[in-house]
C-alpha cells in the first residue's frame, strides 16, 4: 500500500512539474499581440421610437453606404443602433450627420456624459490576487 501511494505521488509531482514547464515554456515564448484595427471604435444612435424590422433594415442599408464603418458590425436592438467605424476615417458625429441627411430619422447620437469619459472599463478587478499574480509573472518575462 505504502509503495502505491509513492508511485501515485511521485505521477501526480511529474504531472505537476510537467504542467508548469509547458505554463513557463509558454508565458516566455508568447509576444504581446498587436491589432490591425486598433482604429476601430464603437458609437451609438439613440431612436425616439421602438425600430421594426423594415426600418432596422433600412438603417443598416444606409449606414453601410458611409464610409469608415464596417459593414458587417451594425447592431440594432430596439431603439438603439451600435455600430463600428474606424476613427481615422470618421467620427461618430460625421456619421450621425450623413445618416440624418439620407433619411429624416427621429435620432440623437449618444455622447458618453463627462463623469463617465474617463472612467476605467478595465472589467478585472485590479486589486485582486490573481491579478497581481498575473501581472508580476507577465513583467518578469518581458
Amino acid at each position: 500500500m505504502n509503495k502505491t501511494v509513492k508511485k501515485v505521488l511521485v505521477i501526480l509531482a511529474g504531472i505537476v512539474v510537467m504542467f508548469v514547464a509547458i505554463l513557463i515554456y509558454h508565458i516566455i515564448t508568447v509576444k504581446p499581440v498587436e491589432y490591425e484595427n486598433a482604429n476601430i471604435q464603437v458609437s451609438r444612435i439613440d431612436f425616439d421610437s421602438t425600430i421594426d424590422s423594415l426600418q432596422a433594415k433600412q438603417i443598416c442599408a444606409d449606414l453601410r453606404t458611409i464610409k469608415g464603418l464596417t459593414s458587417d458590425s451594425i447592431i440594432v436592438k430596439r431603439n438603439v443602433v451600435v455600430y463600428f467605424h474606424n476613427n481615422s476615417m470618421t467620427n461618430s458625429e460625421k456619421v450621425y450627420n450623413e445618416l440624418m441627411r439620407k433619411t429624416d430619422y427621429k435620432a440623437k447620437r449618444y455622447v458618453v456624459p463627462a463623469h463617465l469619459a474617463n472612467k476605467a472599463v478595465c472589467p478585472i478587478d485590479q486589486n485582486s490576487f490573481s491579478y497581481k499574480l498575473f501581472k508580476t509573472v507577465n513583467q518578469f518575462f518581458n
